[in-house]
C-alpha cells in the first residue's frame, strides 16, 4: 500500500470517528422544551433560605436565573461559573461554592447547559469545602 493510500485511509477513519462522536453527542445531550415554563428554585444561603418561583420561556437554567437577577459569575470556555447567588458572593478563601441540584440530585451539567421543563424544582446551596 502506498504512502498516499495510507494517508487517505487515515483521513477516512478520522472522518468516521468524528461522525460517530457527533452522533453520540446529539443522541445523549439533554432535551430542552420550548414555550412557557414555571420552575421553582430554592436558594439555601449561609444564614437563610428562600424559594423563588420563576415563569420563563428560556430553555436552560442559567439564562432563566440571570433574567431574574439571581446569579452572577464569570464566563469561561466551559460556560458561566456562578460566584454570586441572590446577592451573596461565595468566599473562595473559605472554600465556599454554589452547588446546583435538581430534586435533591446533583446536576451534571453547567448552569448554561442544564435544560429546564415546566414544573422543575432546583436547589442552589452554598457549600463549604472542596
Amino acid at each position: 500500500m502506498s504512502k498516499k493510500s495510507k494517508i487517505w485511509l487515515a483521513l477516512a477513519a478520522l472522518v468516521v470517528v468524528a461522525a460517530v462522536l457527533v452522533g453520540v453527542y446529539l443522541a445523549a445531550r439533554p432535551e430542552t422544551s420550548a414555550g412557557e415554563k414555571h420552575i421553582t428554585v430554592e436558594i439555601v444561603g449561609k444564614d437563610d433560605a428562600r424559594t423563588v418561583e420563576i415563569d420563563t420561556e428560556e430553555e436552560y437554567l442559567g439564562p432563566a436565573l440571570q433574567n431574574e437577577g439571581l446569579i452572577e459569575g464569570t464566563e469561561s470556555e466551559f460556560g458561566l461559573f456562578v460566584t454570586t447567588v441572590d446577592g451573596y458572593t461565595a468566599d473562595d478563601s473559605a472554600q465556599e461554592w454554589w452547588c446546583f441540584t435538581k430534586g435533591g440530585e446533583s446536576v451534571n451539567t453547567g448552569v448554561d447547559t442544564t435544560p429546564i421543563a415546566d414544573g422543575d424544582a432546583f436547589e442552589i446551596t452554598l457549600t463549604t469545602g472542596y
